[in-house]
């Protein structure tokens, strides 16, 4: 069974860290194009990060860029966001997204995990 499981959310306060994760299983993670998104209350779905396979390659949101750092670690199946200076406009639910590399229909989505940046 194909599934996304994300964890590492949790209340904290601004200028805090956090790292999530976002743990594959039923799919082989290093043949896909990873990323996390998020959604806040009242706003749609936004990208947040990308990594291309091999981990060669990443993309960022301009809203975070310099704060945020994704990675990935196909041994064991993980992706991680590492979120630094958090701000309160950070807060939103963090999805993390699977495309399969050269198949750009088959895509996976994990449950989301919320993180709330609030003194």
């Amino acid at each position: 069974q194909v599934q996304l499981v994300e964890s590492g959310g949790g209340l904290v306060q601004p200028g805090g860290s956090l790292r999530l994760s976002c743990a594959a299983s039923g799919f082989t993670l290093r043949y896909y194009l990873m990323s996390w998104y998020r959604q806040a209350p009242g706003k749609e779905r936004e990208l947040v990060a990308t990594t291309t396979s091999t981990g060669g390659n990443t993309n960022y949101a301009e809203a975070v860029k310099g704060r945020f750092t994704i990675s990935r670690d196909n041994a064991k199946n993980t992706v991680y966001l590492q979120m630094n200076s958090l701000k309160p406009e950070d807060t939103a639910v963090y999805y993390c997204h699977a495309n399969r590399v050269g198949f750009p229909n088959l895509k996976y989505w994990g449950q989301g995990t919320q993180v709330t940046v609030s003194s």
